[in-house]
């Protein structure tokens, strides 16, 4: 008997199978949840496809209200649901209690947007106005490193927009998502919001089947490029929001030792497991020898233990495959750089690896070509501000970026010339609900937040009426 219970066509239902949830501190089962088969996944998406003609007549405000109390609710249930996300997911309970006051932040954000009707035209010769309709079912597809707030991100704005949502987290991370269906069965119409688990083989099954309107996806590149391959033969509408490789590029006008913070803070939160996080740190080579000292010392510092434990700032990678990726990047930090700090495994049970610094690394270098989504941070020196530009842009990806310097002006200059969605001055993962977040190149398609990512939930519709002879 499972512990946790998916939300199918407005009934919390036990699976056709359960499934363990591992904590990844202590590599022991935690929690035993309910997983679909086919014949599951099917039932919801079909509750979703009964319940969107009603769900997209409801009023706008009606639907505000609704996500305003899905808000309340996780604020009523914050620390149970921030004790499961530690547990399931590794992160130190401080930044799981963080996790969700963002979710309850994006989802009150996501209820004051509203999809107005734009007039183009309204004269003696006729009346042209741009509507925004909803799509139909959306399939929501969540990573495991933010499985309660990126929960949020694809509900919200979907329900907001009158859509109705079949959501999948990753199997190492369903527990908070389960609950989260918990609130939503005690506040939505049936079928509005459902919630299914699998075991990494119901993707297809969903992105394939012809009622799923839009399919909205956070997780690696190439999970996004085959999901984008399963929805072609129906021209799904899809938002992808895959991996980055983000640089920062520091000046040699920084504070070494306030930047190096900063840096040291965009590159380990969430054990390094953001796609958003600083993943390869350029910096002049007048400084470079300082602030791979200031990095070197914030690494040693760092206290790695269970995100229960008191004064954890730095808890276990989230599952052993990631766990087992991360260690092969190590043997490539120690082959062609030198690691100042970190480096090794910590020799008890969990995933655990302390936070590592190497420097005398250079693009070309596994370490610094390829994204680690772990705890490990490349130093590479540069001299020239058209050469590192150049570097920073080489990647096939182009998620985030982040310019360091003492003149702003400067670094916005340089920023302006990166290739990327997001670009941040003096600061890193710098995101909020009001503002939009987009990849280039290998790194997403569409938006989300903000009304532009409202906007991806809906269906432009044009109406055009002629008026007099």
């Amino acid at each position: 008997m499972s512990d946790y219970k998916m939300l199918i066509g407005g009934r919390l239902v036990d699976g056709d199978h359960d499934m363990d949830v591992i904590n990844p501190a202590t590599e022991e089962v935690f929690a035993t949840v309910a997983r679909a088969s086919e014949r599951q996944a099917d039932a919801a998406i079909e509750a979703a496809a009964t319940a969107f003609p009603a769900w997209a007549e409801t009023p706008l405000a009606e639907r505000q209200a609704k996500v305003s109390q899905l808000a309340d609710a996780i604020v009523a249930n914050a620390d149970r649901l921030a004790r499961a996300l530690t547990q399931e997911q590794g992160k130190p309970l401080a930044e799981a209690q963080g996790e969700i006051a963002w979710a309850e932040g994006y989802l009150r954000h996501y209820a004051t947007l509203d999809i107005a009707e734009r007039t183009i035209q309204d004269d003696a010769s006729g009346l042209i106005q741009v509507r925004r309709k909803p799509l139909g079912v959306v399939a929501g597809i969540i990573a495991w490193n933010f499985p309660l707030l990126v929960a949020c991100w694809k509900i919200g704005p979907a329900v907001i927009a009158g859509n109705t949502i079949v959501l999948k987290p990753a199997p190492t991370t369903p527990v908070t998502a389960l609950m989260l269906g918990e609130l939503c069965q005690k506040i939505f119409p049936a079928g509005v919001v459902n919630i299914i688990t699998d075991a990494n083989d119901l993707g297809g099954y969903l992105t394939a089947d012809p009622r799923i309107a839009k399919v909205g996806f956070t997780g690696s590149t190439a999970t996004g490029k085959k999901i984008m391959a399963s929805a072609a033969d129906g021209l799904k509408r899809l938002t992808l929001e895959l991996g980055g490789n983000d640089p920062g590029i520091v000046l040699d006008d920084v504070d070494v030792r306030a930047t190096a913070q900063g840096i040291f803070n965009a590159a380990f939160l969430n054990c390094g497991q953001v796609c958003l996080a600083i993943k390869r740190a350029y910096v002049h080579d007048s400084i470079y020898d300082a602030m791979c000292d200031e990095l070197a010392r914030l690494a040693e510092a760092a206290v790695v233990d269970d995100g229960l434990a008191q004064g954890a700032q730095i808890g276990p990678i989230q599952n052993k495959a990631q766990y087992e990726k991360v260690k092969a990047f190590l043997e490539s930090a120690r082959r062609d750089g030198t690691i100042v700090a970190g480096g090794e495994v910590i020799d008890r049970a969990g995933y655990f690896l302390r936070p590592t610094i190497v420097r005398d690394v250079t693009d070309g270098d596994q370490i610094v070509d390829e994204e680690q989504f772990g705890p490990i941070l490349p130093v590479i020196r540069f001299s020239d501000i058209d050469d590192v530009v150049a570097r920073a842009n080489a990647s096939p990806y182009g998620l985030g970026a982040s310019v360091w310097s003492g003149d702003v002006d400067h670094a916005l200059a340089v920023a302006e010339r990166i290739e990327s969605g997001s670009v941040w001055v003096n600061q890193h993962v710098a995101i909020g609900p009001h503002i939009p977040m987009a990849g280039v190149k290998s790194s997403g398609l569409g938006v989300e937040q903000a009304e532009e990512g409202l906007a991806e939930y809906t269906q432009l519709s044009v109406i055009n009426v002629a008026r007099g002879g």
